[in-house]
């Protein structure tokens, strides 16, 4: 049962980290990693080099833009191909992210946050929520 006296704040609790781990994640590439070791990175696991500014530059507007509440429902599923990469990407290091070279239980559980998020709502304090359709009454006389 879901208490919707609280599921809004813990979508909002959802929602900032989420937004603050895509949003440190891009900084920890550029500032750590450095574009040209992310891009050479990306070289090695076989993906184009020229994927590392767009990758990003996703994470960063994405992050804020879901750390804010800014259609957060759409860009969740919009960041979900950026997080199965990475769970391709890290899938034969092993489950634990400690792992050499990462392995894949963090991008696989950021993923599913990211669906859930989608699929519950943007919660409370969203800037521009996303757009629900009401109902089809056709439908809602099955139920």
């Amino acid at each position: 049962m879901i208490d919707t006296r609280f599921a809004p704040y813990a979508l909002l609790l959802l929602r900032v980290s989420l937004g603050v781990m895509f949003l440190a994640h891009a900084w920890l590439k550029v500032s750590v990693f450095t574009m040209a070791g992310f891009a050479g990175f990306l070289g090695q696991v076989g993906l184009p080099a020229g994927l590392a500014w767009p990758i990003v530059l996703a994470e960063a507007i994405g992050g804020a833009a879901i750390l804010l509440g800014v259609y957060a429902r759409v860009v969740s599923v919009a960041l979900l191909p950026v997080l199965l990469g990475a769970l391709v990407v890290h899938s034969g290091n092993g489950w634990v992210f400690n792992a050499p070279n990462g392995g894949w239980e963090y991008p696989a559980f950021l993923a599913v946050a990211a669906l859930v998020q989608a699929l519950a709502g943007d919660g409370a304090l969203a800037l521009r929520g996303t757009p629900v359709p009401a109902p089809r009454r056709d439908l809602a006389a099955v139920a």
